[in-house]
């Protein structure tokens, strides 16, 4: 790279690299706490793309997004904006995995994103590409001082978000025919990774892939099956009024693939750049190709495919199910063998896309790379996949990136407390060998980390930080408290064995009662619940009425989200107060901090796998150790002996 002179030279709080869902997130949490910061994009037009799937959410990313929410985030309040289907996943099912999911239409979302960015105070978007990390060294430390763009101008800086997504080093395979581009065929940052290198900072490769889009006028829909929405849609956002987002939505469809399919894409995967070699980058286990799924899954006779709208303003389908990187003659001949595709046109190729990215065993929780003071990264250059989990860990980067600036503690949520905690736990503390991708199954505690009571969770984090309102705050902890309120109420109300109750007992196909029993009882029972107990519940109507009028709220009957939390709280009062005891425990070996300076060879009967991985890692924590590939728990032990010697 030829050296640029440039006479520009700025001075801002915060440089945040890319624009995607991490970096959107990460810039508007700096410029909200009042940091001067410059987001910068290599094309203002990829402001929170949406480069593969039309949507947002999904089982156990529908939690990430109402944490984000709940921190003062602005993802689930864009999706508010710009869905057009929405539905709760899972409800046959508990509580626990209840996971929210729009289609997005993605031009809205785009152009709604970059109108926040373009109105925030404190914040400028900046198209320019990043090709440089300025910093300098004190007593051995790393310090960031700036970034500076292709064009030579530099900008100085107290600290910088990388949020690279997949545009560094960044190439899309289609076949034989490879074109070194971003994703969409935008242009790809191919300058920063050598800066990277000079810093100490180890990269790795990662793939992932992309279906085709389909033209909606050549797709036989009579041949598949139609998806609808939820009948009554619930808001991403806690701020968001649930009355003003009541609307007609589209549908999604869904077909299968054959053994017609699988025998084109067996009888080409020569051809496959996965399969032949070219492609040097790790795929996501948990988001494969429809050549991987045929291959690793040769006992299945039909896969899944969801034709998805991308928007209302386009004959655009996004074919979910099918990613590919196979040729376009070999693309089209297996989607024209799907019930529905037989004489489909494709707009849009699928392709895989590889990039640079790093392990994240390389960060700090704080998301703050180890190696170099004021550096912090989030997003899929951390090793991930998806947008929701980019844009927690964007907002968690940027926060941090603040505090830091502040002088104030950082940001560090747990596995205890919320899935942001899970994921980025996971990404610092496993060497992911691929793209990771959350999932409820990854979460311990999720009877207690569920999606409906996020804001009860982590409001009170997001108000501390001051991404959330004292209004906000103030309507949360009314909830909390109306919660508790009905909660008690039913637990102390008691029915007895009358015939009004015995007779209602009946009708409702529950065991009659022999002794008098609360409300709170026979809300447990399977068959009933708060609703269908609400005729014999004869104090139900004054008290919420004397509850809205103790806490100003406009209404006689006890809101939606309180019934809600209410019931849970009832029916599973026994396993929450039992996953709190585990949290309980979990906590007590966080809080046992390791020092920073603690020399690990100096540490007796410490076997030597284990004291490799620690220097490695470095973590913060007896807990976070205990979580690395390689210290066993006797190492644990040896290591909490010493701890108390070194205290």
């Amino acid at each position: 790279m030829g050296q640029k002179v440039n006479g520009i030279r700025e001075q801002v709080d915060v440089c945040v690299v890319g624009a995607g869902h991490a970096g959107c997130e990460a810039a508007l949490a700096c410029a909200r706490l009042g940091l001067e910061t410059v987001i910068f994009t290599v094309s203002v037009d990829s402001i929170a793309l949406m480069p593969c799937n039309p949507n947002i959410g999904g089982s156990s990313k529908g939690h990430l997004v109402r944490e984000l929410d709940a921190l003062g985030g602005e993802m689930g309040k864009n999706i508010d904006k710009t869905f057009i289907q929405s539905k709760m996943l899972n409800v046959s099912k508990g509580p626990a995995v209840h996971s929210l999911r729009a289609q997005a239409d993605k031009a809205d979302y785009t152009r709604a994103m970059r109108k926040v960015l373009e109105n925030q105070e404190h914040l400028t978007v900046k198209q320019a590409e990043v090709c440089e990390i300025l910093w300098e060294e004190n007593e051995s430390i790393k310090c960031v001082t700036g970034v500076k763009t292709y064009t030579g101008a530099v900008y100085e800086c107290k600290a910088i978000v990388l949020c690279t997504g997949t545009y560094l080093n960044a190439r899309c395979l289609c076949g034989e025919a490879i074109t070194y581009t971003g994703p969409n065929g935008l242009q790809a940052a191919t300058h920063l990774s050598d800066s990277l290198r000079e810093m100490g900072i180890q990269l790795r490769r990662f793939k992932t892939g992309t279906p085709a889009r389909m033209d909606k006028r050549s797709i036989d829909f009579t041949k598949m099956e139609e998806q609808f929405g939820d009948e009554r849609i619930v808001p991403f956002s806690f701020s968001t009024d649930p009355e003003k987002i009541q609307k007609e939505q589209v549908s999604c469809w869904l077909t299968y693939t054959n053994e017609k399919t699988h025998e084109i894409i067996r009888g080409n995967l020569d051809r496959s750049p996965i399969y032949a070699g070219i492609i040097e980058g790790t795929g996501p286990r948990y988001c494969p190709s429809i050549e991987d799924k045929v291959v690793k899954f040769a006992d299945k006779e039909r896969h899944q495919v969801f034709i998805e709208p991308e928007g209302i303003h386009t004959n655009e389908m996004y074919v979910g199910g099918m990613s590919s990187s196979l040729p376009e003659d070999v693309q089209l001949a297996m989607y024209r063998t799907v019930p529905g595709l037989e004489h489909c046109k494709i707009v849009r190729n699928a392709y895989a896309i590889e990039y640079d990215c790093i392990s994240a065993k390389q960060l700090y929780p704080t998301l703050e790379f180890k190696a170099v003071k004021g550096l912090f990264s989030g997003g899929q250059f951390n090793g991930s996949s998806g947008y929701e989990e980019a844009a927690c860990q964007g907002l968690v980067a940027g926060i941090n990136a603040a505090m830091e600036i502040f002088g104030r503690d950082p940001l560090i949520l747990d596995r205890g407390e919320s899935y942001i905690g899970v994921l980025i736990d996971d990404l610092v503390t496993k060497d992911n060998r691929e793209p990771y991708r959350m999932m409820t199954s990854r979460a311990e505690y999720r009877l207690l980390l569920r999606q409906d009571n996020a804001d009860l969770r982590l409001r009170e984090k997001g108000f501390q930080v001051g991404l959330i309102s004292k209004e906000q705050y103030d309507a949360t902890l009314m909830k909390k408290m109306m919660i508790q309120k009905e909660v008690e109420r039913l637990k102390n109300t008691m029915v007895g064995a009358n015939k009004e109750i015995q007779s209602f007992l009946e009708r409702n196909g529950s065991t009659t009662l022999k002794t008098a029993a609360s409300l709170a009882e026979l809300i447990c029972r399977p068959e009933l619940s708060y609703e269908k107990i609400a005729e014999i519940d004869k104090e139900r109507e004054a008290f919420a009425k004397e509850l809205c009028n103790a806490y100003a709220q406009d209404t006689s009957s006890l809101p939606v989200d309180v019934i809600e939390q209410v019931e849970i709280e009832i029916k599973y009062e026994g396993y929450i107060i039992r996953q709190k005891r585990q949290v309980e425990q979990y906590k007590k070996m966080e809080q046992r901090k390791i020092p920073e300076n603690l020399d690990y060879d100096e540490v007796p009967s410490l076997r030597l796998e284990a004291r490799q991985k620690l220097k490695e890692f470095k973590p913060i924590s007896v807990g976070q150790a205990s979580r690395i590939s390689g210290v066993s728990p006797a190492d644990v032990s040896v290591l909490l002996v010493y701890l108390e010697r070194f205290k």
